[in-house]
């Protein structure tokens, strides 16, 4: 903040939250950006962008925590609200509203902490490994990330692709053409208040991260498959009526439900009958992010 230019100084805080640290729930981004709203409201009146609190807080998360992490979360948790965000220039996102009531669905959007996830060296690898494979991709077709070439150029020098990258990262590279177009589909779904159609692209892109992102559970703790189960177990609750996926980053911590009201009490059962008391959270998408309140 100070490089950019604006003031800071000082404070005590007294900090009270609700979010398990490490679970996948935006724990670490939503600190972030209160943090960067408190010195923006106390010695800069307020005048830094959500958008740009955001793109701070991210940059403290990959130079000093060294979690190379994207802008999605920080995004969602400094602007609030439903939205979409385009991200072809990262240092100026486009955040778009997406005007849609969620409470009118009769659905509840149901996070499960389900644990796992390790700290060492070959995990951390693990999670690192996603953005790297599918540079090394783009940079066989002369780009820098996959956003800037198509599905069909990455099809038509897959026998080339292989040999530098090997399979794995194809299937990654697979994974994010088709969940970059489901997304502009998801929007467009919601806008035109069809809901359940929303719902069959959560369920894709669910399948799409489990079978070609991979990044459900990582092979050096191949025994412990918490996210495995708990979407086996969401699927057996809420096949043909809700929507289930890993939810952030993977390999532990979260997945995501959509659940209808009648089945709410049945899914919280069988989840937290594996996973513990306490561990599914049932949330709705409030309109405002990091905000100052005044009381």
């Amino acid at each position: 903040m100070k490089q950019l230019g604006y003031e800071i100084g000082g404070f005590d805080a007294c900090i009270d939250g609700r979010v398990p640290k490490g679970s996948g729930l935006s724990s670490s981004a939503s600190f972030e950006v209160l943090i960067g709203a408190i010195i923006n409201h106390l010695f800069n009146n307020g005048k830094m962008s959500g958008v740009e609190n955001a793109i701070i807080g991210q940059w403290s998360e990959n130079n000093y925590f060294g979690k190379p992490c994207g802008l999605m979360d920080q995004t969602a948790c400094s602007v609030g609200g439903l939205i979409t965000i385009d991200f072809e220039d990262p240092s100026k996102p486009i955040v778009k509203e997406v005007d849609f009531d969620f409470v009118s669905t009769g659905f509840a959007l149901v996070i499960t902490d389900v644990g796992g996830g390790h700290d060492d060296a070959a995990s951390q690898a693990e999670y690192a490994s996603l953005p790297t494979e599918m540079k090394a991709v783009a940079a066989v077709l002369g780009a820098k990330v996959l956003r800037e070439v198509t599905l069909e150029q990455i099809v038509e020098k897959i026998p080339e692709i292989r040999k530098v990258t090997g399979d794995r990262a194809i299937l990654r590279a697979y994974h994010f053409q088709g969940d970059n177009q489901r997304v502009v589909e998801q929007v467009a779904a919601l806008e035109r208040n069809d809901f359940q159609a929303f719902l069959k692209m959560v369920v894709e892109s669910g399948y799409s991260s489990y079978m070609y992102n991979q990044n459900i559970f990582d092979v050096v703790h191949k025994d412990e498959q918490v996210v495995s189960l708990a979407l086996a177990l969401s699927e057996m609750v809420l096949k043909g009526k809700g929507a289930w996926r890993v939810h952030g980053g993977g390999f532990g911590g979260t997945i995501q439900a959509f659940v209808p009201q009648d089945l709410l009490d049945k899914y919280v059962q069988t989840l937290e009958h594996v996973y513990g008391e306490g561990k599914c959270h049932k949330l709705f998408i409030r309109a405002k992010g990091s905000i100052k309140l005044d009381l």
